[in-house]
C-alpha cells in the first residue's frame, strides 16, 4: 500500500486530491458522499460578496420605510441570514465527515469579510480559502492600484482568524512571481491555489449575442498550471495547489512531479461522477508501483524548474523549434 497522505495548510489529508469550490459542494448529502469515495478534502462552494449584496437589494427595493433604524435592521438581518445558512453547513459538514473541510470566499473588497471570517472559525472550519478573481481590465488602473487587492483584503480578513488561510488567485499579473513573493511574507497566508477559473465569454454569430462558453476545463487548461507551479516551486516557501484542467491520474502525477502540495478537482467529477476520485488515486498508485515510489514526498518535485535537466523548457514562450525553422 502506497502512502499518498500529503500536509496542505498544516492539515493531514490521506490523498492529494481536493474537490474545489463548486456545486459538488454545497450540501451536507453531497460533502458526505465525495468523502466515501475517498476526497482528501473539501472546498465548499463559495459565498460571493455579490451574493449577500444583491440579497440586501432585493429585500431593500421591496421594504419602504421612513425610519432610517429599521433599514438598517433589514439591512442587518438580510447579511446574517445568507451567513447563518453558510455557517450551518459549516458545521454540519464537520459532523458528517472525518476529512477537512475548507470555507471558501470569494471578495471583492475586505470590509464585508472581518466579521463573517471569525464566525467560519467558530463553526469549525479547518481553513478558509480566499478566493479573489483579479482581472485587470480597468485601463486608469496601475498594475499596483490593481494588485494591492490582494494585500487589503488579506489583511482585513486575517486580522482576527487563527485558522490557515490559502489564496486562490489569478494569474493576471505583470509580475507573477513577484507578486506571489511578497504575498508569501504575509504568515497568514499558508497557501496558493494556482489558478481560479474565470467565466469564459463567447459569441453565438447567428444571435449576435455574447454567451458563456463551455464551462468545464479540459486536460489542456492545466499548462499554465502545470508551468507556474514548476516555476514557483521551491522557490515560494508555502503549499501550492494545482487548479483547473485536472481530469485524470496523468494530469495529477504531473502536477505533484512539478511540485504541487495537491490538486483541486471539480469538471472531471461533474462529467465522471465521485468515483472518480477512485480511478485517480487507483493510476496514481499503480504508476507510483511502476516507478518503485512509496510515498509522494519521493517523487514531488522531481521535474521542478529547480530540478528538471531541462528547466529552460518552462521558460520558453515561443515556439521557436517548430514555427523558426530550426530543426
Amino acid at each position: 500500500m502506497k502512502d499518498l497522505s500529503v500536509n496542505y495548510l498544516g492539515l493531514q489529508l490521506k490523498n492529494p486530491i481536493i474537490v474545489g469550490s463548486c456545486g459538488l459542494t454545497n450540501s451536507v448529502a453531497k460533502i458526505s458522499e465525495l468523502a466515501a469515495n475517498n476526497a482528501g478534502a473539501v472546498v465548499l462552494k463559495s459565498l460571493f460578496e455579490e451574493q449577500i449584496q444583491a440579497e440586501l437589494a432585493s429585500n431593500m427595493e421591496s421594504y419602504n420605510t421612513d425610519y432610517p433604524e429599521a433599514a438598517d435592521y433589514v439591512r442587518e438581518y438580510t447579511r446574517g441570514s445568507a451567513v447563518q445558512e453558510y455557517i450551518a453547513l459549516v458545521a454540519e459538514a464537520k459532523k458528517a465527515v472525518d476529512i477537512p473541510v475548507i470555507a471558501s470566499i470569494n471578495c471583492v473588497s475586505g470590509a464585508e469579510w472581518v466579521s463573517f471570517a471569525k464566525s467560519i472559525e467558530r463553526a469549525g472550519a479547518d481553513a478558509l480559502e480566499l478566493n479573489i478573481s483579479l482581472l485587470p481590465s480597468n485601463p486608469t488602473m496601475t498594475c499596483q492600484e490593481s494588485e494591492s487587492l490582494y494585500f487589503s483584503i488579506l489583511e482585513k480578513v486575517s486580522s482576527t482568524l487563527s485558522i490557515p488561510i490559502a489564496l486562490k488567485m489569478s494569474k493576471y499579473s505583470s509580475s507573477l512571481a513577484n507578486l506571489l513573493a511578497r504575498l508569501s511574507w504575509k504568515n497568514q497566508v499558508r497557501g496558493f491555489v494556482l489558478f481560479n477559473r474565470f467565466f469564459n465569454p463567447d459569441i453565438d454569430i447567428d444571435r449576435l449575442v455574447v454567451k458563456s462558453a463551455d464551462i468545464f476545463s479540459t486536460p489542456q487548461d492545466n499548462n499554465d498550471t502545470l508551468r507556474w507551479i514548476a516555476l514557483l516551486s521551491g522557490v515560494i516557501d508555502k503549499d501550492l495547489v494545482a487548479s483547473t484542467g485536472i481530469h485524470d491520474s496523468s494530469g495529477l502525477i504531473k502536477q505533484l512531479l512539478v511540485g504541487a502540495t495537491a490538486v483541486q478537482v471539480v469538471s472531471t467529477l461533474y462529467k465522471n461522477g465521485s468515483g472518480q476520485i477512485n480511478s485517480l488515486l487507483a493510476g496514481l498508485e499503480k504508476w507510483m508501483e511502476e516507478k518503485s515510489y512509496d510515498s509522494i514526498d519521493d517523487f514531488r518535485g522531481k521535474l521542478s524548474y529547480q530540478q528538471a535537466e531541462n528547466p529552460a523548457a518552462f521558460e520558453r514562450i515561443q515556439f521557436m523549434k517548430y514555427y523558426g525553422g530550426i530543426a
